[in-house]
């Protein structure tokens, strides 16, 4: 359940980004975060913490909390560690690179394995500038995002295309989600307090009858005794 800031209004979110390495998953934070794009590759060890503020069409405010995981196989077990507790996932891959796409169907298997519907997952095929080297046609990976109901996006952290949308995407379906758990939440609630009440009134109605029984019954027999 997202952390309610009430002095400003905020929903805190936690964001995990997942994804092999050089894919271009830091390039995605840094230039969402910061506008800032290193066409240098540098590893992420481990994982990197960023947090970004934002305010919706509707005028909801979030704060998102965003972690950046390191791709490279040696740090797949460590995965869980940022990944649980998780309202929103992005899968990304390299449209130029198959077996990255192919890596993030494993992601989507575990994450609906370890967290079931509690996560909003997205995927992502990130460097669209580099159109002409595509690999994974964009059809394939919508039919697939499709099938096991995430989100799909293209971006190019380089030329700054898709970011934006990305993540205010994400933002909205991670609200979105937010509040229907709470309405079922409410509605359980409302069930749970209206079964209690039915409980009180039979008890209540039972108790009456007893005593409507209670008081009857001797009457009769003082009768009887009479008549005898």
């Amino acid at each position: 359940m997202p952390v309610n800031n009430t002095s400003s209004n905020f929903k805190t979110f936690k964001v995990v980004l997942l994804g092999e390495g050089c894919v271009g998953k830091t390039s995605i934070v840094l230039r969402y975060v910061e506008d800032k794009f290193n066409p240098q590759h540098i590893s992420t060890l481990q994982a990197s913490f960023l947090t970004k503020k934002l305010t919706l069409e509707d005028g909801s405010r979030a704060h998102l909390n965003i972690w950046d995981t390191a791709g490279q196989e040696r740090f797949h077990a460590l995965g869980p560690i940022y990944y649980r507790g998780s309202h929103g996932a992005i899968l990304v891959y390299d449209i130029t690179d198959e077996d990255s796409f192919q890596k993030v169907k494993n992601w989507v298997k575990e994450l609906k394995r370890m967290l079931g519907a509690e996560i909003v997952i997205t995927i992502v095929g990130n460097k669209t500038d580099l159109e002409a080297q595509r690999t994974v046609e964009q059809n394939v990976a919508i039919e697939y995002a499709d099938s096991v109901g995430a989100h799909y996006f293209e971006t190019s952290a380089k030329a700054n295309e898709g970011i934006e949308e990305l993540f205010t995407a994400l933002t909205q379906l991670m609200m979105q989600r937010h509040e229907q758990r709470r309405e079922q939440e409410n509605s359980s609630l409302r069930l749970l307090q209206g079964g209690r009440t039915s409980q009180r009134l039979v008890v209540e109605d039972d108790s009456q009858d007893g005593d409507e029984e209670g008081g009857q019954a001797p009457a009769s027999n003082r009768s009887c005794c009479g008549a005898g």
